[in-house]
């Protein structure tokens, strides 16, 4: 079979009956070998029954969600391409054409474009035409380096085998990005077409929760990107705190009528630290999500995670302890020459805060090379191990199989040899009676 259309149902009774129509009659038209697969997701308005008299399969769906009736519905496909819509009649399901065109030109994952393809008035509500949907999607463009421009277009086709192979996770709204981001990062080929939006035939509200769902498609953009969640936003930090204690550490800096000075130096030092904790976690998020085939191998991070041996995170570890210890051995000479007195802190904290500074990231060194090691051991497949005793049943049990059959290898020759001899004596009396 070319074609599966599936359709995610839960409760779709006004609409479900004329989405199934359009889809067959698309399919009756063109020729084309297909089904519409209804995943339905627990409807008990009938909507089952109304999918099977118009023609569709319907396939149960047991785990709740709109991704979780996708995947249930992409699993049951019998199609070698799949398109996938909502049975809220919002799209055209006799325009499929130009999806199909396209996974038969050798295209994975073919996206629609609503922007481009025209939304009739009030089918998308102001926030999400003009908000949400424009800054996910650019959010989408910029983490993952994706081209698509409407990342949660509702309407989609794609080559079933290819999108069964990213082992997709999500069972909520977020799927719609997850498919897309994954599909990106695997290198597949991604295209997009226009396509129309109209305003659904239901009577009731939509399942979309915006803020919920908005929330939840942006949640798993940062925890697919750990660059933008942990490691720009690191580098930014660190950037500062360094800039700022080492201007700082020499004396006050005056900007206009601004002065900065030691209590500035103190947030400096945290920036530091922050920063580097967080570059440390996107680390560890990166080589966990490698590791169980959640992101795409990354040679950077391979040669990185090689290098960083624990050993030399530990030599490294030790170097900035040994700069912290120099610097609080010199804090103590300071406090010693001032005959463990008073201290003015703004002097003494310049020597203080760039000492504990370096203490502690030489501590976060040490335990990061720890756990990215412990991260990055791999799992082996080891043999079955095999008892002793039956080891030695099988070797005996050969012998046993071996000298059985010299035996009757011996006795066959001897038969054989029998039978020679007999032909010989019998031959040699019919010449003696001639």
């Amino acid at each position: 079979m070319e074609l599966s259309v599936v359709m995610p149902c839960l409760n779709e009774a006004e609409t479900i009956e004329t989405c199934v129509r359009k889809a067959i009659g698309f399919l009756e038209e063109h020729g084309i070998d297909g089904e519409v697969v209804i995943a339905d997701n627990g409807s008990t308005d009938g909507s089952q029954q109304l999918a099977r008299a118009a023609g569709a399969r319907v396939v149960p769906v047991a785990d709740k969600g709109y991704g979780n009736a996708l995947m249930g519905g992409i699993r049951a496909a019998r199609g070698r391409y799949v398109v996938m819509g909502d049975a809220d009649d919002s799209y055209d399901f006799t325009a499929l054409m130009p999806f199909l065109e396209q996974l038969r030109d050798g295209a994975d994952l073919v996206m629609g474009n609503r922007f481009k393809g025209g939304i009739e008035p009030g089918a998308m509500p102001p926030l999400h035409r003009y908000l949400g949907n424009p800054v996910l999607s650019f959010i989408g463009r910029l983490f993952f380096g994706s081209k698509i421009g409407d990342f949660h277009c509702g309407l989609r086709a794609f080559r079933k085998d290819s999108i069964m192979r990213l082992g997709l996770q999500t069972g909520g709204m977020e799927f719609a990005s997850e498919m897309v981001v994954k599909a990106t990062l695997a290198g597949y080929d991604v295209r997009e077409v226009p396509t129309t939006l109209s305003k659904d035939g239901r009577s009731r509200p939509p399942h979309l929760n915006t803020w919920r769902d908005g929330w939840r498609h942006l949640r798993f953009l940062l925890l697919y990107s750990p660059r933008w969640l942990f490691l720009i936003p690191g580098l930014a930090f660190m950037l500062v705190g360094l800039v700022a204690g080492v201007a700082l550490s020499f004396g006050p800096v005056r900007v206009g009528d601004v002065a900065f000075d030691v209590d500035t130096l103190v947030g400096a030092g945290a920036a530091m630290v922050i920063g580097f904790q967080s570059v440390l976690f996107a680390l560890f998020t990166k080589v966990y999500a490698m590791q169980e085939g959640f992101l795409p191998r990354d040679r950077r991070v391979d040669r990185l995670v090689s290098w960083w041996t624990m050993e030399r995170g530990l030599v490294l570890g030790g170097l900035l302890a040994l700069a912290g210890l120099t610097g609080l051995v010199a804090s103590l000479l300071h406090w010693r020459v001032n005959n463990f007195g008073e201290l003015d802190p703004r002097q003494s904290l310049r020597m203080v805060v760039p000492a504990a500074t370096a203490l502690v990231m030489s501590f976060q060194a040490i335990f990061a090379s720890m756990f990215v090691s412990i991260l990055h051991i791999r799992r082996r497949e080891h043999p079955p191990l095999t008892d002793a005793a039956d080891e030695a049943a099988v070797v005996v049990d050969a012998a046993a199989d071996r000298v059985a059959a010299e035996e009757a290898e011996q006795a066959g020759r001897a038969e054989r040899a029998a039978e020679e001899d007999a032909a010989e004596a019998s031959a040699g009396a019919s010449g003696g009676e001639r």
